[in-house]
């Protein structure tokens, strides 16, 4: 067992008894305690997607080099990008993905993918679903194709045998689950007093609430994106910080992905 949790209930034990003056001067001193603690929160698909559109090209183009998105938090530290400075000492990242079923043909290479993450040090892999849906524009395209071959007096089939030689929809790739997960990992981990600082990839409006629960129990908690404008209005407003991602730094994190290997979208 962790020495994180220990400590939390240790504090929260202490807090109950003891009075208001006596109550804040602990509230500071533990605050100091834990200031050089910091710990990581990536929303791998966010990332991917907002990296891959500032260097124009698709997602599905790119894939993330985990172990410089490990380094670059390691050396956020010593960044004196961030103000107040963050210092000390990572306590870890976690890596929050959306996952195929075993029965989807890119499984097993999107698997041996996560399981190469999962073994990098520092790193706990956090995984959701990676649900896949027809483009909402199919239907009301064919329908409109059909419409268009009784308008020439054509069959239906042939024009739409005819546009599918031209083009072809791909199904869209939707993460589930990855929010709740990072949602219930930052408050667990500040309710036990495991890091003073949250460093947080992502920028779903949703995190806005979980955002507030965990500055009550004292933590900062600090934005980072390669897109300012990626992120929600109210994730920036409550946020203690944004760090925005450099150009250089996402052409590292970045590299183009092989046909065979394939990465959540």
């Amino acid at each position: 067992m962790s020495v994180y949790p220990r400590w939390g209930l240790f504090m929260h034990s202490l807090w109950e008894i003891l009075p208001r003056a006596s109550r804040e001067a602990l509230f500071v001193w533990r605050y100091k305690l834990l200031d050089d603690v910091y710990a990581g929160f990536v929303d791998a698909g966010f990332l991917i997607a907002e990296s891959a559109r500032i260097l124009r090209k698709k997602p599905n183009e790119v894939r993330l080099n985990a172990s410089r998105v490990i380094d670059w938090h390691r050396l956020l530290g010593k960044s004196p990008e961030v103000e107040p400075s963050i210092g000390g000492r990572l306590l870890r990242v976690y890596w929050y993905d959306g996952a195929y079923t075993p029965a989807h043909a890119r499984y097993g290479h999107q698997r041996r993918y996560h399981d190469a993450i999962a073994h990098i040090p520092g790193v706990q892999l956090r995984l959701g679903q990676l649900v896949e849906r027809t483009s909402d524009l199919k239907a009301p395209i064919y329908r409109a194709l059909e419409n268009t071959a009784i308008g020439l007096g054509i069959a239906p089939q042939e024009l739409i045998d005819e546009f599918e030689k031209n083009w072809k929809f791909y199904p869209t790739s939707q993460q589930k689950g990855v929010d709740t997960l990072i949602a219930l990992d930052m408050v667990r981990l500040a309710s036990r007093s495991a890091f003073g600082t949250a460093i947080v990839i992502s920028g779903d409006r949703d995190l806005a609430e979980v955002i507030r629960t965990v500055q009550d129990y004292g933590i900062r908690v600090l934005v980072a994106t390669p897109n300012r404008s990626s992120v929600a209005g109210e994730v920036l407003q409550i946020a203690d910080g944004v760090i925005e991602i450099s150009m250089t730094t996402i052409m590292e994190m970045l590299s183009d992905r092989l046909p065979a290997v394939s990465y959540s979208e």
